[in-house]
């Protein structure tokens, strides 16, 4: 059997965390048992589905790197395929055609609060039923025993049959109810494996239901927790993002949103950097808690700076010089392109997000003469300036590598009675603007003997 697993996202908005989650989860089974993973737009809501929103799913799949192996279903195109079936639930005697009204319905449940609703056209004959009036399709569901799930994750889950209606699978206009639509496209793309979150749990106990009524083979089902905040309630705006597109706007990357939001609910011991390869090798779905998780923004925050340390220097130079661009007084052409990249290895050791990286290199874009912040200001007094003239023309004989640009600040601090943190405080704010900089050796040798040599000299005016 291949394993076939699927994401069936409603196109209502943004890719939430929590979706986000199970379309990760969904992935990475699939890829772990050797099988594949699909998608499925849940469409048919016309008044709420925006080709916007199906954009927010594709674009924030692609950016988890959660490739599928066929391109996505959409559900509105399916009706018709819905509506078969009903009919040949109808003439095998699971389901059954129902005129009841929404005014005779309504005094049902006024007359009996929590009324399981059983049709009285259950056991009529359907000739009876009035012409001019199309009829709903509902299921014939068991009225004795109980309906059991064995779930992957909540272990064996059961409810007593009386507690189940006779659900409506096709509306009077021919239109499929979700619970329907589900299962019929889960059965014909052969999804051997639902796993979605466990909001979703008493929906399966109707699908279960009609799966037996047309005789198919259930799904293998994986409930999962839901994501809370880190006060205990459902995820939400006031918590912080909630989309996997606000994380990436916020400087994240895909390597640590995706490394977090599977530790979120799994565990392989105390590993907490996962690599892609990694967490397909090691992930089953058997192994997610049964409880809650609680999303820590703090945490990520850390994890994503694990990752940009290790992710490789042309990529972030790239991304940082997109968020460079739309900012002013900032020269983005090779040269600058060329000394973030040399930068790079010492940028990225502090950084945390890539909006602090493109923060700490955009000293290496900015034009003459420099805007000095107060720490940097304050260092440039008048002595200061007199030793960055003199430093000026120490390095202009210095070869521009780390080793001599080193030897050169050391010799001169000595020769000018000064400890080395002396000089390079007034050196810093000459270069950078700022008080806080990489390494002064590395910055200079990215910057280049002429651009440095012209920040000093500008600096020391």
């Amino acid at each position: 059997m291949t394993v076939r697993t699927r994401f069936a996202p409603s196109p209502t908005g943004m890719l939430h965390i929590g979706g986000a989650r199970t379309a990760l989860f969904n992935y990475l089974y699939s890829r772990h048992m050797g099988g594949e993973f699909l998608l499925r737009i849940e469409d048919t809501d016309k008044e709420r589905n925006t080709p916007e929103a199906v954009q927010a799913i594709l674009d924030g799949l692609a950016w988890m790197g959660l490739e599928t192996d066929a391109p996505p279903i959409f559900q509105s195109t399916r009706a018709a395929r819905h509506a078969e079936v009903a009919m040949q639930m109808v003439a095998a005697g699971t389901a059954y055609r129902c005129w009841l009204g929404a005014d005779e319905l309504k005094a049902m449940r006024e007359a009996n609060p929590g009324l399981k609703i059983r049709s009285p056209w259950r056991d009529r004959n359907p000739a009876e039923g009035p012409n001019s009036v199309a009829p709903a399709i509902r299921l014939r569901a068991p009225q004795t025993g109980e309906t059991v799930v064995d779930d992957m994750v909540q272990g064996p889950v059961r409810v007593g049959n009386t507690e189940l209606d006779d659900m409506i699978i096709l509306r009077s206009d021919g239109s499929p109810t979700y619970q329907h639509a589900v299962v019929v496209d889960d059965h014909d793309m052969a999804i051997t494996h639902v796993i979605r979150g466990d909001d979703h749990l008493t929906n399966t106990f109707r699908q279960a239901q009609i799966y037996d009524a047309m005789g198919w083979e259930r799904p293998r089902f994986a409930h999962v927790p839901l994501i809370h905040g880190a006060d205990g309630h459902k995820l939400s705006k006031r918590h912080g993002a909630v989309s996997v597109l606000e994380f990436a706007e916020q400087g994240f990357i895909q390597e640590a949103v995706c490394n977090y939001l599977m530790r979120l609910g799994w565990a392989h011991g105390d590993l907490e950097v996962i690599s892609r390869a990694d967490a397909i090798r090691l992930f089953d779905i058997v192994d997610v808690n049964r409880g809650a998780s609680r999303m820590d923004y703090a945490k990520l925050t850390n994890l994503n700076g694990v990752w940009l340390r290790q992710a490789d220097d042309a990529r972030l130079t790239k991304s940082v010089i997109e968020r460079l661009s739309g900012r002013d007084g900032l020269t983005l052409d090779s040269t600058t392109e060329a000394r973030i990249h040399a930068l790079m290895p010492e940028l990225k050791q502090r950084a945390k997000t890539l909006i602090d990286l493109a923060d700490s290199a955009a000293f290496l874009a900015r034009n003459l003469p420099l805007a000095f912040d107060a720490k940097a200001a304050a260092a440039l007094t008048e002595e200061n300036k007199t030793l960055l003239r003199a430093l000026a023309d120490a390095l202009a004989t210095t070869a521009f590598t780390p080793e001599a640009i080193d030897a050169t600040l050391r010799a001169f601090a000595e020769a000018h009675a000064r400890k080395l943190g002396q000089v390079a405080q007034p050196l810093r704010a000459a270069l950078t603007g700022s008080s806080v900089s990489p390494g002064i050796d590395a910055t200079l040798v990215a910057l280049g003997k002429p651009e440095a040599l012209a920040r000093i000299t500008a600096a020391a005016a």
